[in-house]
């Protein structure tokens, strides 16, 4: 067994305070008192949970900042879109491990221990699979396993073009599955569960699957599905597309057609109807909210405050990557909805900590989301912690109380010392052990996806 004492230790739960953390060889929390110390045992300042990244298109980090020259006044997610699909179909399971992998170092540096990886780009850029059918997965699955971060890969069924039922258009051609070759697909992902790995399955839109074919999905894999995600209610054309196809909002229909439990994730659910806020709450299933992405894209703002009042359960992740950061996510949850509402303090409901309240929500929701033991410190749960720069000018002077809003609220220099995951750790004064190493492979993949 190994410890660490921590003068501070936020677990996700309960108010912080002096801990002692201990863990077994297979990088479980055990009780402190559970067996023998090995070796001196190590002094942290302030200890928190590893964060749940609940929503990421790992490719997408190597087109941040290529969207941004204005096109026209209409320029939207749609026009966005074009670019991503550009640049989605240059891409091999080479160049996606190269990217990953440094995306995966910069999530760890930056407070994420694990994440969900929403992946769609499966075949060749003509449709054609490879050989062998997972071989971008697996490139997923191998940068994960390099960078030492958790992963539930969430394999994308994605058979339309719209809700009128067109056909994929040529460049979707690489996302399509028919359903029996995806439950193949998704049978095959899953002998890679472990620990470290967890495999869900991913719905991309009601736009793009059929509810009925979801059912289907559901029905076949049984117990094996692990964790649900959708992307829902992202734009209002969305919406207004569902509602003439169908004459139901898009959760309002998912809700009614296939039903919705704690093993759903929800993907931005941003436009929402009163009705459908109070049964996303009720239903015990998760909204994953991404506001750099979210703002970036023009997307508009979840209704938190109501949500977080009907009991609602959210984390965040950063999507496409034009941020890596847990810390922006949650500081522009919070300010997107204090520049709505003009009041602060918006993602509490009681007197105390916004922060910390942003913090418990990830520690809460985490595990469902993930399929993985992770998201607080408690026992059995994986030992997956940060520890903060005690002596980062941000944090000068810091006390257990304030901490937290320290943490998240301060500026912008990284404030993660230390990230551990299944008690090892994989960040130390700041630096991933394979930062420069990760960032010459992804510079080289860069240039081969702009030649």
């Amino acid at each position: 067994m190994r410890v660490i004492d921590a003068a501070f230790c936020f677990d996700g739960r309960s108010p912080g305070g002096p801990r002692r953390l201990a863990w077994d060889a297979q990088g479980v929390v055990v009780p402190a008192g559970a067996g023998p110390v090995s070796g001196d045992v190590p002094t942290a300042s302030w200890v928190l949970p590893g964060i749940a990244n609940l929503h990421s298109h790992a490719f997408q980090r190597a087109m941040a900042g290529l969207a941004e020259a204005a096109g026209s006044d209409e320029d939207s997610f749609w026009t966005w879109r074009e670019t991503m699909y550009r640049f989605a179909g240059r891409f091999s399971p080479d160049t996606v491990r190269a990217v990953a992998t440094q995306l995966y170092v910069e999530m760890l540096e930056a407070g994420f221990t694990s994440v969900c990886e929403f992946h769609y780009l499966h075949h060749a850029p003509d449709g054609r699979p490879y050989a062998p059918a997972t071989a971008m997965a697996d490139a997923l699955f191998e940068a994960a396993e390099t960078a030492g971060l958790r992963i539930t890969l969430l394999p994308v069924l994605y058979q339309r073009g719209g809700f009128d039922g067109r056909a994929l258009s040529s460049r979707q051609a690489r996302f399509g599955h028919g359903t029996e070759a995806f439950l193949r697909f998704h049978e095959a992902l899953c002998a890679h569960r472990s620990p470290m790995r967890q495999v869900g399955i991913a719905f991309h839109s009601l736009r793009a699957v059929d509810t009925a074919v979801i059912r289907e999905v559901l029905a076949a894999r049984g117990d094996a599905t692990g964790p649900l995600h959708v992307h829902i209610a992202e734009q209002p054309a969305e919406v207004e597309d569902c509602l003439a196809a169908h004459g139901q909002r898009p959760v309002e229909r998912l809700v009614a057609e296939v039903g919705i439990d704690a093993r759903w994730t929800l993907v931005h659910a941003t436009h929402l109807s009163p009705v459908e806020t109070a049964a996303i709450a009720a239903s015990g299933a998760t909204v994953a909210l991404c506001p750099t992405t979210e703002a970036n894209l023009g997307d508009g703002l979840f209704p938190l405050r109501e949500f977080v009042a009907a009991g609602g359960r959210y984390g965040v992740g950063s999507d496409s990557h034009v941020s890596v950061s847990p810390v922006e996510e949650l500081r522009w949850l919070e300010y997107g909805q204090r520049l709505a509402e003009g009041r602060r303090t918006r993602a509490t409901l009681v007197p105390g900590s916004t922060a910390e309240a942003m913090l418990r929500a990830c520690a809460a929701s985490a595990a469902a989301s993930t399929g993985l033991r992770v998201g607080t410190l408690a026992e059995g749960q994986g030992a997956d912690w940060l520890v903060l720069d005690a002596q980062a000018p941000a944090l000068s002077g810091a006390i257990d109380a304030d901490v937290l809003d320290r943490f998240v609220f301060a500026g912008n220099r990284p404030l993660v010392r230390e990230a551990w995951v299944a008690g090892r750790r994989v960040v130390a004064e700041g630096r991933h052990r394979l930062g420069e190493a990760a960032a010459e492979r992804y510079a080289a993949a860069l240039r081969a996806l702009r030649a």
